[in-house]
C-alpha cells in the first residue's frame, strides 16, 4: 500500500489538496459539527450552509483584498460554463444600455427603438478575445457559437507569432483590440490568465486594458487563482473552476463588479434578445439571479464550498498580513527551482513556452526533443520516485508539472532531484 506521504502529485486538475483539509473533510462527511449527519446531507438553505458560504467569501475577500463593490458568486458551471455565462450576462447588459439610450432619443415608439437597436448591435457589438492557449480558444469558440462570428473579434491569436503553436504572449502593440470611441469599444475583453494545457501565463495585467476609458475586462483564472496578487479593481469579472488551486471539482467561483448587477445595471429582456437573434442564457447562469439568492437559487454543493473555504482559510492563517503575497512567494520559488533545472540541462529538456510567458503553475516541457519512448521512460522513472501526474495534456503531449499551491516546496525539490538524476 502506497501512503499519501510517499507521493507528490503534479496533476493539472483535479489537483492535490492540503492533507489537513482532506483529513478534516473525512470527519465532516460523517458527522458535521456533532449533528449526527454528514455535510453532504445538510440542507443548502440551512444556517450551517449559509455560514459556510459566508466564511468562504470572507476568506477570499481577505486573501485578494476584494473591494466592497464586488460580489462573489458560487456556481455549478465549472470554468467552461463560465465561457457561456460571461457572454450571456455581459452582452445582455451592453444591449440594455444601448436600448435605453435609444429609447431616450425616440420615446415610446418600440418599433423604431428596435429598428435602431438592431443597427447598433449589427455595427457595434464586438467581443474581444485574446487567444493565447487552448482554453481561451475554446472560450472564443463558445462566444462565436452563441453570438455569431461577426460579433467576435480575435484581437490576438498567439499562434500567428509562434509558427502556428501556442507558447507566447505577443507584445501589446501587435494586438487588434476594438477601438475605444466615444461611447463605443468592445462589450468586453476576455483573456485566460494562465493556460493550463500550454503552460502560458500573462506576466502582468495588460497595460492596453487600463485607463479611464478601460473596457470591461473578464479573466479566466481557473489555474492560477489565489497563487499571486491580483488588483481586482481592474477586472469586471474574474472566474475560475475550483479544482486547481482552491478545492475539488464541482463549483466555479465568480468575482463580479456590482455595477453590472441591478439596480446599477439592468439586463436586456429575453424578448428583446430574441428579436435581435442574441442568446438567452439559462437561469442558473444568470448573475443577477444567483447574486439575489446568495448563490442558492438552486441546490449548491455545500461540501465543495466548504472545501474551498477551508483551503482559503488555511492560506489566511498561514500567511497573515502577507495575505496572498505569502503564497505568491512560495509559488514563485517552486517555479524558479524547476525552471532553473530544466534550463541547466537544455540538451535534455526543452521548455515549451517562451521565457517571457512561462507559467508558474503549469510547467510544460519535452524530454529529448519529444522522443516518445524516452518521455515514456521519464514518466515511468518519475512514478517510481513517487512523482505522479506528470504526463502532458493529451492534445499536446510531453511533460507537464503542475505547480499548484498544495504542491509543497519539498515536492518541487524532489522533482528537481529527479530531473538532475535523469539528465545525468
Amino acid at each position: 500500500m502506497v501512503n499519501r506521504a510517499d507521493v507528490h502529485y503534479f496533476g493539472a486538475g483535479p489537483a492535490p489538496l492540503p492533507t489537513a483539509v482532506l483529513e478534516k473533510a473525512s470527519q465532516v462527511l460523517l458527522n458535521y459539527k456533532d449533528k449526527g449527519i454528514g455535510l453532504c446531507e445538510i440542507s443548502h438553505r440551512s444556517p450551517e450552509a449559509n455560514a459556510i458560504l459566508t466564511e468562504a467569501k470572507q476568506a477570499l475577500v481577505t486573501l485578494l483584498d476584494i473591494p466592497d463593490d464586488y460580489e462573489i458568486l458560487f456556481l455549478q458551471s465549472g470554468g467552461s460554463g463560465e465561457f457561456s455565462a460571461v457572454v450571456y450576462n455581459l452582452v445582455s447588459v451592453w444591449v440594455e444600455k444601448k436600448r435605453a439610450k435609444i429609447a431616450e432619443e425616440v420615446g415610446d415608439d418600440k418599433a423604431e427603438v428596435l429598428k435602431r437597436l438592431r443597427k447598433v448591435v449589427d455595427e457595434e457589438l464586438r467581443l474581444d478575445y485574446l487567444v493565447t492557449g487552448s482554453w481561451s480558444l475554446k472560450a472564443s469558440q463558445e462566444a462565436t457559437r452563441l453570438t455569431g462570428a461577426k460579433h467576435v473579434n480575435i484581437a490576438l491569436d498567439a499562434r500567428k507569432a509562434n509558427d502556428g503553436k501556442f507558447g507566447v504572449v505577443p507584445p501589446e502593440d501587435q494586438w487588434s483590440l476594438t477601438p475605444r470611441t466615444s461611447g463605443g469599444g468592445p462589450a468586453f475583453v476576455y483573456f485566460c490568465d494562465n493556460e493550463t494545457v500550454d503552460g502560458v501565463e500573462f506576466p502582468a495585467f495588460p497595460r492596453s486594458l487600463e485607463g479611464d476609458d478601460a473596457p470591461l475586462v473578464c479573466a479566466d483564472m481557473s489555474s492560477n487563482f489565489i497563487s499571486r496578487k491580483v488588483d481586482v479593481r481592474k477586472y469586471a469579472v474574474i472566474f475560475g473552476g475550483a479544482q486547481k488551486n482552491i478545492g475539488n471539482t464541482g463549483i466555479a467561483i465568480v468575482i463580479l463588479r456590482k455595477s453590472l448587477l441591478p439596480p446599477h445595471s439592468t439586463p436586456a429582456s429575453p424578448d428583446v434578445l430574441r428579436e435581435l437573434n442574441l442568446p438567452v442564457g439559462p437561469i442558473v447562469l444568470d448573475y443577477p439571479t444567483i447574486a439575489k439568492n446568495n448563490s442558492l437559487y438552486n441546490t449548491l454543493p455545500i461540501f465543495d464550498v466548504w472545501v474551498a473555504g477551508q483551503v482559503m482559510a488555511g492560506l489566511v492563517d498561514s500567511y497573515g498580513a502577507k495575505r496572498i503575497g505569502g503564497q505568491e512567494e512560495v509559488s514563485n520559488e517552486k517555479a524558479r527551482l524547476i525552471y532553473e533545472t530544466l534550463d541547466k540541462y537544455s540538451h535534455v529538456y526543452r521548455v515549451v513556452p517562451d521565457k517571457t510567458a512561462r507559467s508558474r503553475m503549469n510547467i510544460c516541457f519535452r524530454v529529448h526533443g519529444g522522443d516518445a519512448d524516452k518521455e515514456k521512460a521519464f514518466l515511468a522513472g518519475a512514478e517510481k520516485k513517487g512523482l505522479l501526474g506528470l504526463k502532458g495534456h493529451r492534445s499536446v503531449g510531453g511533460i507537464r508539472a503542475s505547480n499548484y499551491n498544495a504542491v509543497s516546496i519539498e515536492g518541487a525539490k524532489k522533482l528537481v532531484a529527479f530531473l538532475e538524476e535523469y539528465a545525468q
